[in-house]
């Protein structure tokens, strides 16, 4: 049947966010959808049986799923998304024990709020473009917790690359240019710090994260060769400064929905988390997950055949109506007293982060949306004239302008 189907990428490249939705609409909303994408039949999925069903290791698995142009701008050669069974496994621990103890997501909130702190003292007064000063300001706090300090014009430039990373991924032309350039800038700065720890006398210790990347040995016994752990490491950078896409949203909704400035202020921690899940659902940022099927499966009644690409449905899975009351509606309260299920809220992947594919630093994600949040709400900032459309066709997307905002000198302290 795939060879008499319609190739989608350029509906994709056009459409966007869109995509997705749109394809299961035009049938009917069905839960498995067959088209086919950059020349290869694939299958769109949805839904949290979907979920369930995509990160399951005997359904679909990771190698080979990721085109290589995103292998070279987002992820890197060699990184953990590509891995399955015990080669994943093993490298998963890695990242688990660096990114989800209370004690390092502690440590680096309280980095994060240090630096909100010093960084808003130069901004009183003035406007400021909030996405481009959070990915600094994120960048540096990243690098001081994960043992490489860097100074404030390195930071920019860490958060320009890794913005770059992200931004280039899903396009062509000059975005996805700069993007292979940044990776390769990165990687290169990182490998060299890798080669300086494993040059140090007598024995370096595992301590920083760092080190701990460094020292990794493989299920083979072998060190990860230079090139693969600074991969690792911009896997823990990258994804950190990229947290400023969800900031600028915040802002956004606190905009949007000045009530919720208020509540955020008066109701404390339990609010902001709620208020940061709520962020993750509503906005755009995943589009969708891919893999590939691992041997020849049925799913909801339909035949996937043996290395048909597996897409599941980020974006529509989160405007559901069947799945979430008023999806259209920014709605922090609906996780008030309620954590989602591994296949309820999915914006970093479903399924178990400690031994699927789900991202170990979701967790991260969350303490430090919640934080800049909070920060966000007991700041007086006015917002200039501005294009503040978020613009579906674009992936990835924010608002326009990044959201320009002029704080007012006043004194911040966190809840």
């Amino acid at each position: 049947m795939s060879g008499h189907l319609v190739d989608s990428t350029l509906s994709l490249l056009a459409h966007g966010y869109a995509w997705a939705p749109d394809l299961r609409r035009a049938h009917d909303g069905a839960p498995v959808v067959h088209t086919r994408l950059m020349g290869r039949p694939a299958v769109l999925m949805h839904g949290p049986e979907a979920v369930a069903f995509f990160y399951d290791e005997k359904h679909v698995r990771r190698h080979g799923a990721v085109p290589p142009p995103v292998l070279d701008t987002l992820f890197g050669r060699g990184a953990v998304h590509t891995l399955d069974g015990e080669d994943h496994r093993a490298r998963k621990q890695l990242l688990v024990s660096l990114l989800m103890s209370p004690e390092g997501i502690g440590g680096l909130t309280k980095r994060v709020e240090s630096g909100w702190r010093e960084a808003v003292t130069g901004w009183e007064g003035r406007e400021v473009v909030l996405f481009d000063e959070v990915a600094t300001l994120l960048a540096e706090a990243i690098c001081d917790w994960a043992g490489m300090p860097v100074r404030d014009g390195a930071a920019r430039e860490i958060a320009a690359d890794c913005v770059a990373m992200v931004d280039g991924f899903a396009t062509a032309g000059s975005r996805h240019l700069r993007a292979r350039r940044a990776r390769h800038r990165q990687e290169q700065a990182l490998m060299a710090a890798v080669t300086g720890v494993r040059a140090r006398a007598p024995r370096p210790v595992r301590g920083t994260v760092l080190e701990t990347v460094a020292l990794h040995r493989e299920p083979d016994g072998a060190l990860l060769d230079p090139h693969t752990a600074a991969v690792e490491l911009l896997n823990i950078i990258r994804p950190t400064v990229a947290i400023a896409w969800f900031a600028a949203f915040a802002a956004h909704a606190l905009h949007r929905h000045p009530g919720q400035r208020e509540q955020l202020r008066a109701d404390g921690p339990a609010h902001a988390r709620a208020f940061a899940h709520e962020v993750r659902r509503f906005y755009p940022f995943v589009p969708f997950l891919a893999g590939l099927a691992a041997r020849d499966l049925t799913y909801a009644g339909d035949r996937v055949p043996a290395g048909t690409l597996v897409l599941l449905d980020v974006y529509g899975h989160h405007h559901d109506p069947d799945l979430w009351a008023g999806p259209y509606h920014f709605t922090p309260a609906r996780f008030l007293g309620h954590e989602p299920g591994p296949a309820e809220l999915i914006p970093q992947g479903g399924g178990d982060a400690r031994t699927g594919h789900r991202c170990p630093g979701e967790d991260i994600t969350l303490a430090l949306l919640a934080t800049l949040s909070s920060a966000l709400a007991q700041s007086d900032f006015a917002v200039p004239q501005q294009d503040l459309s978020i613009p579906l066709s674009r992936i990835p997307t924010r608002p326009r302008s990044g959201f320009v905002m002029e704080i007012a000198p006043v004194s911040l302290s966190f809840r």
